[in-house]
């Protein structure tokens, strides 16, 4: 329901509605309907720029040379937002405002910091990581444990092997997304081939099907770059990433599923370089994936205090702040950008994921809160959203008041939260505002529809009034 609504008011020029679904609902703002159209394409069709440059800074794909990028710029009502469409640097959008676990996934692929392997493939070199290799790869998995074994540098001469395709097949290995030149699209689905990568040899064929058909039909149109993006992205990364997840934890905190790895467990400990002893379990990791993941790691690995090395030669370092239940799901977030939070351990993981530089973990922690909101916790849950700024579960949790306020009104934490809010303006006067109140009468006033709605939110309004007057305060 939220896909059509989006589609439906990129169409219409419902500015504030797409922004609610895009920044309050999360809905995805990349995805195609059944005419393999997207919510900027319609935005541009209809030339609503406000709508189109909003999707835009939000990370709206629209790159030149490209599918989407042409047929938006083909499609838009007027010159002002085909201008738009070419200065915006939409390549950057998605990175710097949208999505964590891209941004994480393209520095992963790019930070050669701790790269343990280099390819020279006719003499351009490719620094890369056998741990992600053989995660995504089962090719890779066996050449590392084979022909590669214990080697730091490889080289690739082949006369059929070309560097552009080389590039690209890394591009998918780290991102499951690529961008390859038409002239080598054969090359690429070839290597795809000969490295067993049958999703990704369908992709790019799917992707030149759908490139021919727009051509044939606009033949003043040059499309020199094809973007070659796997069936569910997201997905196929963090499934394969589970498996480097998986194998990174101690066998007393759960099994370790063997077989679903595509190379033997016991060889270097899955190119782990570095591990953690937390309340006595240790837990094994990779340098570059952890310090990519966030600063905190990345300060630690560097500084490297309190090491002690294990028999396999790879260092330790001891975590305190942390338990070992707690830090598991911090593990499986960094590698999967998903773990599994309760009710039992939320206000936890929210607490290290605080420590440990993680904000789309303690996103994650605030969506499980905002979707278990009760009318006795609400108070407290916003109390704690403003303790770790997480300014979206503020709102929700004032829209939850406002909604159930008849009950919330009557509990005593919430008087007490007016009371704060109101004694945290200093040297209050007559106009200064309640910040709860504000934002409860916000959600009240704002999305009224029908008569019955302002029946009902007159009387909302007449308990609050109620209530400043009980603890005598100006709201």
């Amino acid at each position: 329901m939220d896909v059509e609504q989006l589609f439906l008011s990129c169409r219409i020029g419902d500015l504030k509605t797409v922004e609610y679904l895009v920044d309050e609902k999360d809905v995805e703002i990349n995805i195609h309907d059944k005419w393999d159209s997207t919510p900027l394409y319609y935005a541009c069709l209809c030339g609503h720029i406000d709508v189109v440059y909003f999707l835009l800074t939000r990370g709206a794909k629209c790159e030149r040379n490209t599918f989407d990028g042409e047929r938006c710029l083909y499609g838009a009502l007027n010159n002002e937002i085909r201008n738009l469409l070419k200065s915006f640097k939409v390549i950057t959008a998605k990175i710097l405002q949208r999505n964590i676990f891209d941004e994480y996934l393209q520095r992963l692929q790019e930070d050669i910091t701790f790269s343990d392997i280099i390819f020279y493939v006719h003499g351009v070199r490719f620094s890369a990581h056998k741990a992600v290799l053989s995660s995504r790869c089962s090719y890779f998995a066996e050449l590392f444990n084979t022909k590669w074994k214990n080697k730091s540098e490889v080289n690739l001469n082949h006369q059929l092997i070309y560097p552009q395709a080389f590039k690209a097949l890394l591009e998918h290995l780290y991102t499951d997304t690529s961008e390859i030149g038409v002239d080598y699209v054969d090359d690429y689905v070839r290597l795809a081939r000969h490295c067993k990568l049958d999703a990704l040899e369908d992709a790019v064929s799917r992707n030149l099907r759908k490139l021919y058909s727009y051509v044939s039909s606009k033949p003043c149109i040059k499309i020199t770059t094809i973007t070659v993006e796997c069936e569910s992205v997201t997905q196929n990364l963090q499934t394969d990433f589970l498996k480097l997840a998986n194998a990174t934890q101690p066998h007393e905190l759960g099994s370790w599923p063997i077989r679903e790895l595509p190379f033997d467990p016991e060889y270097p400990s899955m190119f782990a370089d570095i591990g953690f002893i937390v309340e006595g379990y240790r837990f094994l990791g990779h340098k570059c994936i952890l310090s990519t993941r966030t600063d905190y790691f990345k300060v630690l690995l560097t500084d490297h205090f309190n090491e002690s090395e294990n028999s396999e030669g790879i260092p330790f370092l001891s975590l305190h702040e942390v338990s070992a239940l707690v830090f598991r799901q911090i593990m499986y977030f960094i590698y999967t950008d998903s773990c599994e939070i309760s009710e039992s351990n939320v206000s936890d993981v929210l607490y290290t994921a605080d420590i440990y530089l993680l904000p789309g973990l303690k996103r994650q922690c605030a969506n499980f809160m905002s979707k278990n909101l009760e009318v006795q916790q609400v108070v407290s849950v916003l109390r704690i959203a403003r303790l770790f700024n997480l300014y979206r579960l503020q709102n929700q949790c004032a829209e939850y008041m406002a909604t159930n306020l008849v009950k919330v009104i009557q509990l005593p934490d919430f008087a007490e939260l007016v009371q704060e809010d109101a004694h945290s303006v200093k040297e209050r006067q007559e106009t200064d505002s309640i910040e709860i109140i504000d934002n409860v009468r916000y959600y009240l006033t704002n999305f009224v529809q029908t008569f019955s709605d302002l029946q009902e939110t007159k009387e909302k309004l007449v308990l609050i009034d109620q209530l400043l007057e009980e603890l005598d305060l100006n709201g």
